[in-house]
């Protein structure tokens, strides 16, 4: 048995894109568009906590710590670095901050006016290459970073990741018996361009299995 002191974060998920770190939050205010509807609505916004624990050490670090009014959202794993989502609603900047994993060097690689997105409803860096997308309830899926793009998608249809130029997304149906399919589109246009039966599931090395 190891003790680790996460302050007080019980739960920890897989850092997207690597079998090296975990990383947990407090959710002090929900997830971060529940975060934003909050502030927009007046009410003032503690920041949350983000910690990372590196596998198998148990070893904490806390890349970042938030001030009062901004807000973190969920972090992946890119390029030997991690990838830290940062929302600043004082500032109305949404940042993409990157944290050396060796170092625990921080640099801001992108910073991007909140005016930009409709709202931070499903807003998260993706990958590859590093992307922040945004998938609204209006069913759109949008590229907010480093390009702008946006196209419409089924309402069922959610984003899993970007191989050269095309975007693989997973759909669900109830016709005659539930089902799933691997939706494929075209990055510019979003136009589909293969359907394949069965379910994704992303592997720690970065395979995807379909599952049929």
């Amino acid at each position: 048995m190891k003790t680790i002191n996460t302050q007080g974060i019980i739960h920890l998920e897989e850092l997207e894109g690597t079998a090296n770190w975990l990383w947990g939050t407090d959710y002090i205010h929900g997830d971060l568009y529940e975060a934003e509807e909050l502030f927009y609505n007046n009410h003032k916004i503690k920041a949350n906590t983000l910690l990372f624990v590196s596998y198998p050490a148990g070893e904490v670090i806390q890349p970042i710590k938030a001030q009062d009014g901004q807000y973190f959202g969920k972090p992946i794993y890119y390029d030997n670095h991690i990838i830290i989502l940062l929302v600043d609603f004082h500032e109305k900047m949404i940042k993409l901050e990157q944290c050396d994993e060796t170092t625990l060097e921080v640099k801001n690689i992108a910073s991007i006016p909140l005016s930009e997105v409709k709202d931070c409803y499903n807003l998260m860096p993706d990958t590859e290459p590093l992307m922040l997308t945004r998938q609204g309830k209006e069913n759109m899926f949008e590229i907010v970073y480093p390009n702008k793009i946006q196209f419409p998608i089924g309402n069922t249809e959610s984003f899993y990741f970007r191989k050269g130029n095309k975007l693989y997304f997973s759909a669900w149906f109830e016709d005659e018996e539930y089902r799933e399919e691997v939706i494929v589109r075209d990055f510019s246009t979003g136009e589909v361009i293969e359907k394949i039966p069965g379910s994704m599931t992303m592997m720690p090395d970065g395979q995807v299995w379909v599952l049929c």
